[in-house]
């Protein structure tokens, strides 16, 4: 198990290949690679529907029973929500003590397809709300089971779930080795293009009409979003505002995106437009520049996710003077559910820890990153980027094996693309050897831990049930 706060004591990367080699396999000798199929319930000392309770704290009270809804929909959107129960149940899994800059979220949802500031679509991990420096196994741990749980809530046979986990694990342990191996400069500048993906979905070959139909689908529909990179806020435009009395406004859609109300507006407006100036203090200056071409016109709340919901969050209407419209989010920004486990990051304000971390954690991150603390909540703190830009995101509800097992691979790879930017990826690789023992302990615990999810999520079910906590399924997720 790791110590809270622990780094194993490695070489430094200055130092010779074989050093690092010979450090990483004496990390096996401590922590086997067969240990990480653990999962122990009886080390458990807490309950997951209090830890749940705990995390909802300070949320926007009146929003939990969407989260809560969201979460007893499956066990598969149960893990999604729980980042925080599998945090403390990850800190009594065995661990080398090396950590990275870690997701702290790191499920198969939370991958996908963007834009880069260069116009380019790369594939990588897309939230960082929990992203810390701790154990490189737990985001591993956490990806892996998220496959298991996918195949469980599809219908997938036991075998095909296990082979999509297998997948994940088989790719970030493959990558790792290439990362070792390469340039330093080459590993740091290297990202996934998008259309390695479509074509590995286009070449997809199981007789299936459905499975032609949603290669199809995606490739169509992908095709037309690469072709309108330029127009995406454009977009977001005609779906989201609307022109009132000759000026532009957020389109109310309660309860998901909705206005404050008109006796908080005046006051807010003052808040938000302080708040907004001190998010510019914190992007690069010739992002500032381009900024200084827009307006602020209009806020509106908009709930988001499933870990995020309760949280203070919302999009920001910007237009220029010839009436080009620009969407920004901007997210609440609490602890990680990681510090408390693996200790505190190197940044007090947590809005600047997430923009740090996806900076390290990504290929290229969105240029309008940046992070914020809210005038007049003192205690609030935020962070801010482009509302949508170009994303591909898995079809869960209507994903087949042979699409999920792609999928996996995808994400194995850039968990250890992300992975090998803050650690050695020659320890690392060393470590986990060039046998199949690391992939098949890593499926072995996400196999258990997904029937661990499985008895939360009934827990969960049954504090609903009771009346203990609030549940609200909106009609559009039913």
């Amino acid at each position: 198990m790791v110590t809270t706060g622990a780094t194993a004591a490695a070489p430094p990367q200055t130092a010779s290949v074989a050093e690092r080699q010979t450090a990483g396999r004496a990390l096996r000798e401590r922590t086997p690679l067969e240990s990480h199929a653990q999962w122990r319930p009886a080390l458990r000392r807490h309950d997951p529907i209090d830890v749940l309770v705990e995390s909802s704290k300070g949320r926007i009270e009146e929003l939990l029973p969407i989260r809560y809804g969201r979460m007893v929909a499956s066990p598969f959107a149960f893990l999604r929500g729980a980042a925080a129960v599998m945090a403390a149940d990850l800190s009594l899994t065995p661990a080398t003590g090396v950590h990275v800059q870690a997701c702290g979220d790191c499920h198969a949802v939370n991958f996908g397809g963007f834009a880069t500031p260069e116009r380019n679509i790369i594939f990588d991990i897309n939230d960082f709300d929990e992203t810390s420096p701790g154990p490189w196994e737990w985001d591993v741990k956490r990806l892996v089971a998220s496959f298991v749980a996918i195949g469980r809530f599809r219908n997938f046979s036991e075998e095909e779930g296990r082979h999509c986990a297998w997948r994940a694990a088989r790719s970030y342990r493959k990558h790792m080795a290439k990362y070792a191996e390469m340039p330093i400069l080459e590993a740091w500048y290297s990202h996934i293009n998008v259309d390695e993906f479509i074509e590995d979905v286009a070449e997809m070959k199981t007789g299936s009409k459905t499975s032609k139909h949603l290669t199809s689908s995606h490739s169509e529909k992908w095709s037309k979003k690469t072709k309108q990179i330029a127009s995406t806020h454009q977009l977001e435009f005609e779906k989201l505002a609307v022109q009132a009395a000759g000026e532009a406004r957020i389109l109310d859609q309660p309860p998901l995106i909705y206005h404050f109300s008109a006796k908080e507006d005046a006051e807010k407006r003052k808040i938000i437009e302080e708040s907004f100036r001190r998010y510019k203090d914190s992007v690069a200056p010739e992002v500032r520049t381009l900024l200084d071409r827009y307006a602020l016109v209009d806020i509106a709340a908009k709930v988001v996710g499933v870990g995020s919901v309760g949280t203070l969050c919302g999009i920001l209407l910007l237009l220029s003077g010839s009436g080009d419209p620009l969407f920004l989010q901007f997210k609440e920004a609490r602890q990680s559910v990681l510090e408390p486990y693996a200790g505190a990051g190197p940044y007090e304000h947590n809005g600047e820890r997430i923009v740090h971390g996806q900076r390290l954690m990504q290929a290229a991150s969105d240029m309008f990153l940046g992070w914020m603390t809210g005038a007049g909540e003192a205690e609030r703190t935020f962070y801010v980027r482009q509302l949508k830009d170009v994303k591909l995101k898995p079809m869960v509800e209507v994903s087949i094996p042979e699409g999920v097992d792609i999928w996996a691979r995808y994400c194995g790879h850039a968990l250890a693309r992300a992975h090998a930017r803050s650690a050695d990826p020659v320890l690392l690789s060393a470590y986990m050897d060039d046998g199949a023992a690391f992939e098949d302990a890593m499926v072995d615990f996400a196999v258990a831990y997904t029937d661990q999810t499985e008895r939360d999520h009934e827990a969960l079910a049954a504090a609903v049930r009771s009346g203990r906590l609030p549940a609200q399924t909106l009609s559009s997720e039913a």
